[in-house]
């Protein structure tokens, strides 16, 4: 079974993982579990959380790291620069949103990589942000193992991680992306009605 750890703080963004932890954890091969800096972090949303694994005690083979947003990413904690560095090292892919991106620019994660994030912008004083690869103004962008998104994309950023870790086919992963996006009625329009078939 491969599993999916969703890194998430206090205060962190409760919709921007919520389309793509629900359609991992409703395949048999797939598992999901949170992995955080404390046992227990509560959602701007209000959901008190209780997370599975503090970081330094997650299992060695996962096969995917999503970084949910928030407002705690300024959190300067020792701890999360080495399970993210050795994520990137070991070729995990990687899925982060929002204020998780601003984390990844802050300590030079992405000058490897094209991305885009809230706004380049407020990166401008990250001594470590110097990229080889563009900012790109667009909802969601994935190159090579990592998808970033801004804090508006929650299904876009669903959308590139499924297609990333190669969860059904591209076509699959759009119909599924489209119902979210435009709902079930104008989905049965353009693909017919899922309970007919």
């Amino acid at each position: 079974m491969k599993k999916a750890l969703f890194l998430i703080l206090d205060e962190y963004a409760d919709w921007e993982g919520a389309y793509l932890s629900s359609a991992l954890n409703q395949r048999e091969d797939w598992s999901v579990d949170t992995i955080s800096l404390d046992d227990s972090v509560n959602s701007i949303g209000g959901f008190k959380t209780s997370v599975d694994y503090i970081i330094g005690s997650e299992p060695k083979d996962f096969d995917l790291l999503v970084m949910i947003g928030g407002n705690s990413w300024g959190n300067d904690n020792k701890k999360l620069l080495p399970l993210i560095k050795t994520t990137f090292q070991n070729n995990i892919p990687i899925g982060a949103i929002c204020g998780a991106v601003d984390f990844l620019a802050k300590n030079g994660f992405l000058n490897d990589h094209n991305h885009t994030g809230n706004s380049a912008y407020i990166w401008n004083d990250y001594e470590n942000y110097n990229p080889k690869g563009n900012f790109l103004e667009e909802q969601a962008v994935k190159d090579k193992k990592l998808v970033t998104a801004n804090g508006t994309a929650a299904i876009e950023f669903t959308q590139l991680v499924l297609e990333l870790i190669e969860f059904d086919t591209p076509e699959n992963v759009k119909k599924m992306m489209y119902m979210n996006k435009h709902g079930f009625y104008n989905y049965c329009e353009k693909y017919g009605n899922p309970f007919l078939a």
